[in-house]
């Protein structure tokens, strides 16, 4: 499989060293990115192919990955048109609607949205992923593969449901920093030193989401296991339950989603 990325940022790095440590030969890969700078960094850091312009050479290929901001999006698409064939187009674009991102590409049907997270940079990501109806197997497959090499993938039968994914996974991360912050600021504040906090927080973290992923059973109950009554942790949930943090974590994801619905509205628009 040929792949040619439109944009060379985080993500498409990201990508990319997954494809190549996954089988991908360097060779089948190639780069669209304006910045000149950018385009030696990816030729040396990666011996990827690298292109200034979205001409017929530089968009030979099977896969085409969209990989600039949402706002620059349209004024990307528009030079695509003419050169695109068959090729499977893959959006990692937040908010980015597939029938704007076909209107602007003069039609074309070929299209899956993706939706990866940050953890995608050192390879444990989780991307959603929506095609449209003319994708086949075969390309949902592809498209699969390249987004694997990230981390894991879901396949959603609802584009709506993207929203959904982006204010639970997509900005997930930083509900869990925010969680981490905290631990830090609290072992601060019980005299632990930084390195010490940090260590407690982050550890803590890992090995509760390690505990969660090898479980069967609900979280609920991993929770309540930890739980004894009358006992320290008891004390603290008893605590966070009269501060709202659960139901503030909930209304916060609730309220990511809408705004991801207005985005979507937003820069889907032509002016």
């Amino acid at each position: 499989m040929k792949i040619t990325f439109l944009g060379g940022g985080n993500m498409a790095n990201a990508l990319i060293g997954g494809l190549l440590k996954t089988g991908f030969a360097a060779e089948d890969i190639a780069v669209i990115e304006l910045g000149a700078e950018a385009r030696a960094r990816l030729e040396q850091a990666y011996r990827v192919r690298c292109y200034a312009a979205p001409d017929a050479v530089a968009l030979n290929c099977d896969a085409l990955l969209l990989s600039v901001k949402p706002q620059q999006m349209r004024a990307a698409c528009l030079p695509l048109a003419a050169h695109l064939k068959q090729q499977l187009v893959i959006s990692i674009a937040a908010g980015l609607r597939l029938a704007d991102l076909s209107r602007w590409l003069g039609g074309h049907q070929k299209l899956v949205r993706a939706m990866p997270n940050t953890p995608a940079l050192i390879g444990a990501g989780v991307t959603g992923l929506y095609a449209l109806p003319a994708v086949s197997k075969a390309e949902r497959i592809g498209a699969e593969r390249i987004l694997q090499a990230v981390g894991s993938t879901l396949w959603l039968e609802d584009e709506a449901q993207m929203d959904a994914v982006t204010a639970i996974s997509g900005s997930g991360p930083a509900y869990a920093f925010l969680f981490i912050e905290a631990l830090q600021q609290a072992a601060a504040q019980l005299g632990f030193t930084p390195e010490q906090g940090r260590q407690l927080s982050i550890d803590t973290a890992l090995g509760a989401a390690r505990l969660a992923a090898q479980s069967d059973e609900p979280a609920s109950v991993l929770r309540e296991r930890v739980t004894s009554k009358g006992g320290t942790t008891e004390a603290a949930l008893l605590t966070m339950a009269e501060r709202g943090v659960k139901e503030g974590l909930i209304a916060g994801i609730l309220a990511a989603e809408a705004r991801g619905r207005a985005l979507g509205e937003i820069l889907g628009k032509d002016e």
